[in-house]
């Protein structure tokens, strides 16, 4: 990122890629994300959550279900919000303007949206380089590295520490601060890249309780949608689909890796979500993935990585074989 960017290139931008490759065969798959590539299964929804406001109980249910999910003691720490990127523009208007690191490079978002609040930020390589910070932003497992900092790391900070935890959720629930949660720390969790729902809009904070009723009052009331609430509550107590899910991830995940290293790029890390990797002709290999119709997410400032989501299927992964030229 340029010093002092407002603007962020996400990965998910179809629309573009599309207009430069309009011969590509369809429908296209898009790798340039981090999300689950088999959705959980929408239940049923009465017509009712669509037409009237979400009642209070029904909120109540979600952070009852998320506390549950995420090991977090008291679901009053629980902040429901449409998504966590609606949760990373908000915190930085909280707080007066303050001396911000960001330990990166990482999820851009993150930089762009506390500077354009008027805080002085800066980006370290390493949260040892943090001391002299305020505020310390950490995404972990890292996007895109997957990079996973200890506990006892986090817990070292002194200063006001926000942990983006939007791809823990099929790692060990110790890698988590959110079941024990340091007075220091808000931690943000995603639901949409887990469950494949990234369209429904919905993330949350763990905060301690006075913060957490801080988020609440800056989000405003019904700040997530009746069908979002009914959607996130069965998906949240479903143990047995995220097991299942996570199992699939792993052996997807084995076997992307597989074929990247036969193409010839090198593997650097990643989560069950996503891996990145190197190559030397990173713009090439762009351009050849889009002309079979695949979408990956580059780096303007690592020109030599490329980020892969997980294909969801043997058709996704036969098409994306095709396009890396192996057997």
């Amino acid at each position: 990122m340029k010093p002092g960017a407002t603007s962020v290139v996400h990965g998910g931008d179809l629309g573009a890629v599309r207009q430069r490759f309009p011969d590509a065969p369809a429908p296209w798959i898009d790798l340039s994300t981090g999300i689950n590539p088999i959705a959980y299964p929408l239940p049923a929804l009465s017509d009712e959550s669509w037409a009237r406001l979400p009642a209070r109980e029904e909120e109540d249910a979600l952070r009852a279900a998320a506390a549950r999910r995420y090991g977090v003691r008291d679901p009053a720490t629980i902040v429901a919000a449409p998504g966590t990127q609606a949760l990373i523009q908000l915190l930085p208007r909280l707080f007066a303007p303050a001396r911000v690191a960001v330990v990166g490079p990482t999820y851009e978002e993150h930089e762009v949206s506390w500077r354009r609040h008027g805080h002085a930020v800066t980006t370290v390589d390493d949260i040892a380089k943090t001391d002299d910070a305020d505020i310390v932003i950490v995404v972990n497992p890292d996007n895109p590295t997957g990079r996973l900092l200890s506990t006892a790391d986090l817990r070292a900070r002194k200063a006001t520490l926000v942990v983006d935890e939007a791809f823990i959720d099929f790692a060990p629930a110790s890698a988590s601060l959110a079941s024990d949660l340091p007075g220091n720390t808000i931690v943000l969790r995603s639901f949409g890249k887990t469950y494949g729902l990234a369209g429904l809009r919905l993330g949350f904070a763990i905060a301690a309780p006075e913060q957490a009723a801080r988020l609440r009052e800056a989000l405003g009331p019904w700040a997530v949608s009746g069908p979002a609430l009914a959607i996130g509550r069965a998906a949240l107590a479903d143990d047995a689909w995220l097991e299942k899910a996570k199992t699939r991830l792993e052996r997807d995940g084995q076997r992307l890796d597989e074929m990247l290293i036969a193409a010839g790029f090198t593997m650097l890390g990643g989560t069950p979500l996503f891996r990145l990797a190197r190559h030397d002709d990173v713009p090439a290999m762009v351009v050849q993935f889009a002309r079979h119709g695949i979408h990956v997410r580059s780096f303007a400032y690592w020109p030599d990585r490329l980020r892969f989501g997980v294909p969801g299927g043997d058709e996704a992964f036969r098409r994306l074989a095709a396009a890396l030229d192996i057997r």
